[in-house]
């Protein structure tokens, strides 16, 4: 049996929005290469062992970008799925696959599998990318059309009150030698980041864009899509949530 790619979504008509070319440029990868991954594991560790998954549960890994995390769950024994629309991401992410890890490019707006999965997890902000609220309710109805009854979505956002108190303007990070600028600011309840590169005499510049939402917009989307909110925590180390002070906002949420 061959393992590796699988291509689900056609993308036309997505070329206006931000992340369809910038996360699939090799820079967006230069970037963010040298990314911390142990904080993601320990929180993996700490909410699995909370939610007392059962052995070789089904787990969607929602924006899975090159499968770190795909793989780390499935090291745990879990049969898992990973999508992201990043067709690069997903074909680094498919050299690891085998017949219990797999990898699908897939925009998360869209239907995935029906009364599938145990478990869906959306990890480390990979959401708040869209300009309507129409966008984010079909991410939220396309995860509680793919658990099964009874299933869990884990939704780990940044917490915006956070975000605006620790904000920094502006930075500097050279990798690969390669000089990145960036700056940071908030317009409309949106932190915008402008980067600013210069490569082999060419100048670049590409730019990210992640909706500051607090915790009651969560709550009407799954409200909405059917989804009960069961446990709330405000960082990896599952403490409470503090809407001053928590770095996080992660929400568990259980198909109704």
């Amino acid at each position: 049996m061959e393992f590796g790619v699988f291509v689900l979504v056609p993308l036309q008509a997505m070329h206006k929005e931000w992340f369809s070319s910038w996360f699939d440029t090799p820079y967006y990868h230069i970037l963010y290469k040298n990314r911390d991954y142990s904080e993601a594991s320990l929180f993996i560790d700490n909410i699995t062992g909370f939610l007392k998954l059962k052995d070789h549960a089904v787990c969607w890994d929602l924006c899975c970008g090159k499968g770190r995390h795909s793989i780390y769950l499935n090291s745990k024994g879990y049969f898992v799925e990973g999508t992201d629309l990043s067709l690069k991401s997903i074909e680094e992410a498919g050299k690891s696959a085998n017949d219990t890890l797999q990898f699908y490019q897939h925009d998360m707006r869209k239907l995935f599998r029906t009364n599938y999965f145990d478990v869906v997890f959306n990890l480390f902000t990979s959401f708040g990318y869209f300009e309507k609220r129409e966008d984010d309710l079909r991410v939220f109805d396309a995860v509680e059309k793919a658990l099964k009854p009874g299933g869990l979505f884990v939704f780990d956002y940044l917490n915006q009150e956070y975000v605006r108190k620790m904000i920094v303007p502006q930075d500097t990070k050279t990798m690969d030698g390669i000089t990145f600028s960036i700056s940071k600011r908030i317009e409309q309840n949106t932190i915008i980041k402008d980067i600013d590169f210069t490569d082999k005499g060419e100048s670049f510049h590409y730019e990210e864009h992640v909706k500051l939402f607090d915790k009651a917009y969560f709550e009407n989307l799954a409200k909405d899509c059917r989804l009960k909110i069961v446990n709330t925590f405000g960082n990896y180390h599952l403490q409470s949530f503090d809407p001053e002070s928590s770095p996080r906002l992660i929400l568990v949420m259980q198909k109704q």
